[in-house]
């Protein structure tokens, strides 16, 4: 006899349907899997058969083939268990084979019979939907799945306790949505003394989406302007949470089926590899960028990364995703990011101050910032200089504007935005960059000597017209006028020659 039980496989954002075939037919006992399995896979039979001897079970003394198909589809991950087990019970007898032909199963099964967490259900939900199947996953993930659609949802905790569902001899609670956590706002620009010019550019960013580059002396205050980014960003719509939340579910980040509605802000260190920045490693995993899709990826002391890394990013800035080749897959994660990176002058951070400059200032600052390459400096859209902050500053009283008046602003702005059919003005391009962000008489005129006087590329002559348009939202101007035009010129700046 030949049991079917359906699950799926991930490949980036995209669950692809696999068949779970087990026949168990005359001859010497033998338990194998085939299918281009990986290693945690191939060791599934053990969890499997030390999960039904939990349940006074025993494999029958015949040879037992389980079949992954389609078979030259790579097989990665835990959540095969589950499946596994369910073809076996059917082939034995135990459970009804044409019943579970409506389900789609993941899970990991512990040695007692337990069903537990495995990465990946909300896709694996959201594609049973598409198939208009059922789904049978762990009972902790029950509230995550749920999120999907209102799919048939069996989220059972044991084996046990899903065999008798499936018999009708006991019902399973129907889960329920996960939580929607309150928007986490972070630290408050009210923390921020002076640094009124980088408060702008951050205002800027946040209004536009706008990739952002501050550049000052240590303890000028750029690690905390970077983390008031996320609270006065605009939260998640619906369709952006369930976006971000599937990247955070095949990573195995989402805890207990919770939505957050607060955008990304992630903040990897410097010594980060390519693959922990961009995605890979052996199983294909999303990376530091990919995680913070929809938000924001935050890169302290920007030249200490490897340059090769650094470089890795040009691409998903550029195009919203990352394309991880390998030789046994080729796999597709969103990226749609804004990159906030901050970075000292110089290796000793005071090129400006005399007293405490090195000897080799100038020529320090050169060799330092030399380290990040041309294409990705002109990637950022606006470059701030951040002045030291002083005593006499720090004396002052909080200022009176924090992040929930300029949140309010960046609201704003972002409502035009989207009235105009996209999701920021750092998307525009084409006939929407010609029609909403060209600027008037006196603000073409200024752009073109600019970009004749600053040998502007094509990039960032497109990036500052950009930024002009949303200097011009927060203005609540109609049109991109010559003050706007030189405002967002003021925030290029030409990487110093060694």
């Amino acid at each position: 006899m030949v049991a079917l039980v359906q699950t799926v496989a991930y490949l980036g954002l995209e669950a692809r349907p696999v068949e779970v075939q087990c026949q168990v037919a005359p001859g010497l006992p033998r338990f194998g899997i085939v299918g281009l399995a990986d290693k945690a896979v191939g060791e599934s039979k053990e969890r499997v058969q030390s999960a039904l001897a939990s349940m006074g079970l025993a494999l029958p003394p015949k040879r037992i083939t389980i079949n992954l198909s389609p078979a030259d589809l790579p097989k990665e991950g835990s959540h095969y268990d589950l499946p596994i087990a369910l073809a076996l019970l059917a082939a034995m007898g135990v459970t009804d084979a044409e019943q579970l032909a409506d389900f789609v199963a993941v899970g990991e099964l512990a040695l007692d019979g337990r069903i537990v967490p495995s990465p990946g259900v909300l896709l694996a939900a959201l594609h049973a939907s598409e198939e208009e199947k059922g789904l049978i996953c762990p009972a902790v993930q029950g509230s995550e799945a749920r999120w999907a659609s209102d799919v048939p949802l069996i989220a059972a905790p044991d084996l046990v306790s899903l065999l008798n569902h499936l018999k009708g001899t006991s019902r399973l609670p129907d889960p329920q949505p996960g939580e929607v956590d309150e928007p986490d706002h972070g630290p408050d620009l009210k923390q921020v003394k002076g640094q009124e010019t980088a408060k702008r550019a951050l205002e800027i960013a946040a209004a536009g989406g706008h990739n952002l580059l501050m550049i000052g002396p240590p303890g000028a205050g750029k690690s905390l302007l970077a983390s008031c980014l996320p609270g006065i960003l605009p939260p998640l719509s619906p369709s952006e949470a369930l976006e971000s939340s599937m990247v955070a579910s095949v990573a195995g980040l989402l805890e207990g089926g919770k939505i957050n509605r607060t955008r990304p802000f992630r903040a990897p260190h410097h010594s980060a590899s390519m693959a922990a920045l961009t995605g890979g490693g052996l199983r294909v995993k999303p990376g530091e960028v990919s995680l913070a899709h929809l938000g924001v990826l935050f890169l302290d002391e920007l030249p200490e990364f490897q340059r090769a890394v650094l470089d890795s990013l040009r691409q998903p800035l550029e195009t919203g995703k990352v394309d991880v080749a390998r030789a046994n897959a080729h796999v597709a994660y969103p990226a749609n990011v804004q990159l906030v990176a901050a970075m000292n002058p110089c290796r000793c951070g005071h090129l400006g101050d005399a007293a405490l400059a090195c000897s080799r200032a100038p020529r320090c600052a050169a060799d330092y910032q030399s380290k990040v390459s041309g294409p990705l400096l002109d990637r950022i859209d606006l470059h701030v200089e951040v002045d030291p902050v002083s005593a006499a500053d720090m004396a002052l009283p909080p200022p009176a504007e924090g992040s929930a008046e300029v949140s309010a602003r960046v609201a704003e702005a972002r409502a035009k935005q989207t009235a105009r059919g996209i999701r920021s003005n750092a998307e525009l391009e084409g006939d929407a960059l010609e029609e909403y962000a060209m600027p008037d008489d006196a603000g073409r005129q200024l752009l073109m000597q600019a970009a004749e006087a600053m040998r502007l590329s094509a990039r960032s002559y497109t990036r500052i017209l950009r930024v002009a348009r949303t200097i011009a939202d927060l203005a609540d101007a109609p049109d991109v006028g010559r003050i706007h035009v030189a405002e967002a010129l003021s925030y290029r700046r030409q990487a110093p020659r060694a």
